[in-house]
């Protein structure tokens, strides 16, 4: 029986689950179907926000690379970086090649804040200050100086966490990790001596996870202070709706417990301070060739739960402002975009033309199916319900709940899984592509390690730019 031939575009987390997803459902069918899967990226690089989104410091988290390379290491998953979909290759090219297609390159733009003086030199998206730190080849390594002596990051999820933690942390501490040695010196020359943190809302509505929230808590030489009376979940809700959940749901009494024992603490007067500022929004950004100030407005939740500014101000004094207020996806070129949902139309993973019908061959998996929500864990489930409805249509595959897979882990394909070519390999040599291969990737990781016993630093220290990924896998 011929292989079926399937397309992942992009290999992060949602990605790389969906082509572990084809491997496993396929073979669970009767009888197995053998199944070769390319698993396509514009980068040189896989596993796209585990090596591009996780902060340095997150090394528990980092590790679900490990997980993630077994799938790419699988005798029918076949990796394809540096080709861009749009540039190198079209969604035609695809459809032709390929018996399907599932698109999986997640949310790649931060919202805007839509306020004056957003645009001003130091009035940076979160994205790309993450992606500098976690050496994103598209960023320069010297983008970042750090010049600001105070910084605030609007938003209270998780990134904004990540953000504040690696310019409050002593950058000593990031010496055993994978950082750029570039950023490791701009971080250890960094003049930023003060963070706020700013959320719209309160300590009840913020996205945190408790985990998360503690570690900022334990940064040595750090004091974290809490706005003034912010604290009190009654003082700005009308509701009650916060001393409500404060007690029944069990995440937000976590994130209480924490930020309630920092607002009992007194400053000892360390060298670095983490302001946490809760019912404030920014309303305007000061600065002239660069940020001076930000102006932010005191809100609180009326009698209906409506958020509203009470207009009562105040004006930070910063010199830099990080925005990190949700994710947004960016349309692929040809394929159906709600520009309202930032999301592509779908029905459990199946793509919606513009008359709501379901489009062959072509599917989607992770945020950009179903927006910027959950953990990198959830792209786990959401890919196997997209790689379901996959299977039903081109492989006479079971629907959604007729077959449980027998265990956990990937299954080993007939031995048919592995031999051929890529279908998109014809098209990339008339073009004079050179795509980055999987063993391209290894002798990069391999560049990364010997880099790193040359310094003297930790298991492997990420290489500083894109230039030098090329030299690595031979592209330079």
């Amino acid at each position: 029986m011929q292989n079926l031939q399937v397309a992942v575009v992009g290999s992060g987390p949602a990605g790389l689950y969906t082509a572990e997803a084809l491997i496993k459902q396929a073979a669970a069918l009767d009888p197995p179907r053998a199944i070769w899967v390319d698993v396509l990226d514009r980068l040189p690089t896989p596993y796209g926000l585990v090596r591009y989104g996780v902060a340095p410091d997150h090394k528990s988290i980092k590790s679900i690379a490990d997980y993630l390379r077994n799938v790419l290491e699988h005798e029918g998953v076949h990796f394809i970086g540096g080709v861009h979909l749009g540039d190198d290759v079209t969604r035609d090219d695809l459809l032709a090649a390929y018996d399907g297609i599932v698109y999986a390159t997640g949310a790649m733009r931060d919202r805007h804040l839509g306020i004056p003086g957003e645009d001003l030199p130091g009035s940076v998206a979160a994205t790309d200050f993450v992606n500098w730190y976690c050496g994103h080849p598209d960023v320069d390594p010297t983008a970042f100086t750090l010049d600001a002596e105070s910084v605030a990051v609007i938003g209270v999820g998780n990134v904004a966490v990540d953000v504040a933690r690696i310019l409050a942390r002593n950058p000593d501490e990031l010496r055993e990790t994978d950082v750029s040695q570039p950023v490791l010196e701009a971080l250890a020359a960094s003049k930023v001596r003060e963070v706020h943190m700013i959320g719209r809302r309160g300590p009840a509505q913020a996205k945190f996870t408790t985990k998360e929230l503690r570690e900022l808590g334990e940064l040595e030489g750090v004091d974290v202070v809490v706005g003034d009376g912010e604290a009190d979940l009654d003082a700005f809700d009308a509701t009650g709706e916060s001393a409500r959940l404060a007690q029944s749901d069990r995440h937000v009494r976590g994130n209480y417990q924490v930020i309630s024992d920092w607002a009992g603490r007194t400053p000892a007067g360390a060298g670095r301070r983490l302001t946490v500022r809760f019912w404030l929004r920014p309303v305007e950004i000061h600065g002239g060739n660069g940020v001076t100030g930000l102006t932010v407005e005191r809100t609180r939740l009326d009698e209906s739960g409506k958020l509203r500014g009470t207009g009562e101000t105040e004006t930070l004094s910063v010199q830099m402002v990080l925005r990190s207020v949700g994710y947004q996806s960016v349309p692929l070129l040809g394929v159906p975009f709600d520009e309202q949902s930032y999301t592509v139309p779908n029905e459990a993973g199946r793509v919606l033309g513009p008359d709501g019908q379901a489009l062959p061959g072509e599917y989607v998996a992770g945020w950009l199916k179903r927006g910027p929500t959950g953990v990198i864990g959830t792209n786990k489930s959401d890919a196997a319900e997209t790689v379901r409805s996959l299977l039903a249509d081109l492989a006479g595959g079971p629907a959604p709940g007729d077959v449980q897979v027998p265990r956990a882990g990937l299954l080993r394909m007939p031995e048919a899984a592995g031999q051929g070519e890529s279908p998109l390999h014809p098209v990339l040599a008339e073009r004079g592509i050179r795509h980055v291969s999987y063993a391209d990737w290894l002798k990069i990781e391999t560049a990364e390690k010997d880099l790193a016993a040359r310094l003297g630093r930790g298991a492997r220290v990420k290489l500083a730019s894109r230039d030098d990924i090329n030299d690595a896998c031979g592209l330079g």
